[in-house]
């Protein structure tokens, strides 16, 4: 049966465990699998632009034996002459797999209802399911095990929070999310998120407080405050935010071996201090590599249930 891939919790708990314990293989045997040999070739689409998921799924491709065809959104018909679901219909005869980074959610969940080829959410705006399995997979290689590790993540109440909530309540850890009150995340996803961390050990909470948030954090993570399409809007976010920024004096607050997490990109001096950014205790670099890793795992794992 086929499986996509559209938000964190399309998988299971141990399904999530098992796509990190094969990114942890593949990362130390890089080209041993090579799914799309054929060669096959796996649509990438991009409506938004990108440096990190255009290059890692790009060379994840080819690594899996793979050709990557790049869609960018002013090449196709999608969206305006041609519908989601047609769209699909011609992709799946001719690409094993779908992957798209994408404005609104149900355009992802419209293409996957029409395909018989696994669809990947690169980023849309509610989720961001592919960084959290590189963020979980660079914390498991850090600190080990996930379950009862503290993850504080400060900063909007976004995508990035919602893939927080649900994938680290998936791995039964302590998911904290720091807002100020006006940028709280969706309540749905909280409590969904609270569903998942009851079965798994894990818990769930909503702070607007970042110095007491962080007290006890394995793990401190952040956003960018101004995400894409929200430009007109940064004075006015960037005076909300003031005093949610992760520098020296916040990271001296968690434990000592506390790492940092940032999906990049990275804007110095507003959610990130730059002694930080570029500080021992920042993993955020091979948090980006692992983007690479994690992504290929998906891939083959998904690959292998569309058998």
């Amino acid at each position: 049966m086929t499986r996509h891939f559209l938000r964190d919790d399309d998988i299971s708990p141990a399904e999530q465990a098992e796509i990190l314990e094969l990114a942890l293989d593949l990362k130390a045997n890089p080209y041993s699998r090579k799914i799309f040999q054929g060669p096959k070739t796996v649509a990438v689409i991009f409506d938004k632009t990108s440096t990190r998921t255009r290059v890692s799924f790009a060379v994840g491709i080819s690594d899996l034996g793979g050709v990557p065809l790049i869609i960018d959104a002013q090449g196709s018909q999608m969206g305006a002459k041609e519908s989601v679901s047609d769209t699909a219909k011609v992709l799946e005869r001719q690409v094993a797999q779908i992957v798209w980074r994408t404005y609104a959610q149900s355009g992802l969940e419209e293409m996957a209802a029409n395909s018989k080829v696994p669809v990947i959410n690169a980023l849309s705006d509610e989720y961001h399911p592919c960084q959290l399995l590189a963020d979980l997979l660079t914390i498991k290689e850090h600190k080990g095990n996930l379950a009862g590790l503290k993850l504080v993540y400060i900063g909007d109440g976004n995508n990035m929070a919602n893939s927080y909530l649900i994938a680290c309540a998936m791995a039964g850890m302590h998911v904290v999310v720091v807002t100020p009150e006006k940028y709280s995340p969706a309540k749905d996803v909280v409590a969904k998120a609270t569903q998942i961390a009851a079965a798994t050990g894990g818990t769930v909470s909503v702070s607007h407080d970042p110095a007491a948030a962080v007290e006890g954090a394995d793990v401190l993570a952040t956003d960018t405050w101004v995400s894409m399409g929200q430009e007109a809007e940064k004075a006015q976010r960037v005076s909300d935010f003031a005093g949610f920024t992760i520098d020296s004096e916040l990271l001296s607050l968690a434990k000592a071996d506390a790492i940092v997490l940032h999906c990049l990109p990275a804007y110095r001096g507003y959610e990130i201090s730059t002694e930080v950014l570029d500080g021992e205790q920042a993993v955020i670099w091979d948090e980006a590599e692992n983007r690479l890793h994690a992504q290929k795992a998906l891939m083959v794992w998904l690959d292998e249930r569309a058998k």
